[in-house]
């Protein structure tokens, strides 16, 4: 995800090293424990008019790397507060991440409404 995408489509096989974010150094950047800088950015970005049924296997796959990822959260995060348009980040895709943003959305507009409801109730009973 953080090189520039290419045609390949194979998924490398290395293990992931599991570092708990505890531990981690504190001084590096998140993205550098991340599974995908090894060498399968191809799949974490669309190649143009990529037909329907290799992107969803493409996005599988992405997936699957994502799932062995240490640092995960992290990048989902970082897609999300970007907001990241496009390829596979943090095991969820561009639409995915539209979806989880516009619960978020949601969810923050009934916290406030609830929120201020509760403070006419009491300034009302004050």
């Amino acid at each position: 995800m953080l090189q520039p995408p290419h045609s390949s489509l194979q998924v490398a096989v290395v293990p992931a090293q599991r570092v708990s974010s505890r531990d981690r150094d504190q001084d590096a950047p998140w993205h550098t424990e991340a599974v995908c800088r090894r060498d399968e950015a191809g799949l974490f970005f669309a190649p143009s008019k990529e037909p329907t049924a290799a992107r969803l296997s493409r996005e599988e796959a992405a997936k699957r790397v994502c799932a062995r990822c240490p640092v995960m959260v992290e990048c989902r995060e970082h897609a999300l507060l970007q907001p990241e348009p496009y390829g596979v980040w943090g095991g969820l895709t561009a639409a995915e991440r539209r979806v989880v943003l516009a619960r978020r959305r949601r969810r923050e507009l009934e916290l406030k409404k609830t929120a201020r409801a509760a403070a006419g109730r009491i300034a009302a009973a004050g």
